[in-house]
């Protein structure tokens, strides 16, 4: 099995001995985005939705590594800090996957880095 790490300048860097993204067996396991402006390195100001729609960007990009999209997630994970925010992550999570539905699970954490309100994670078939 062969592993590649794959990297884009459109989501944030690692600030952790991580990768972006690793690519084994047909499939991009992406590591937990949270809410980072890739241009400035800092967390974007807003509240749990301008937060998430950060998030949900900073995976697209990476997803564009592999040339994927939203339809070729089979699986993501949301790690929110606050579960009375799901209804809110909930929505802005469905407008940026469209048609899409890849499975999810969402839990509760009592903790996030830098504090952030949510990180999310995928799982992708590379087309």
């Amino acid at each position: 099995m062969s592993v590649k790490t794959v990297h884009t300048n459109a989501a944030p860097a690692a600030i952790g001995p991580y990768s972006q993204g690793i690519v084994a067996n047909g499939f991009l396991f992406t590591a937990g985005q949270i809410a980072i402006d890739p241009a400035t390195g800092q967390i974007v100001n807003g509240d749990v939705a301008k937060q998430t729609e950060r998030v949900m960007a900073n995976l697209a990009a990476v997803l564009a590594t592999v040339n994927a999209t939203w339809n070729d997630v089979v699986k993501t994970t949301v790690f929110l800090h606050d579960m009375g925010d799901f209804p809110v992550v909930n929505e802005v999570y469905g407008k940026a996957l469209g048609e899409a539905r890849p499975a999810r699970s969402t839990v509760q954490v009592s903790a996030l880095p830098r504090g952030v309100l949510v990180e999310i994670d995928a799982v992708v078939a590379i087309p």
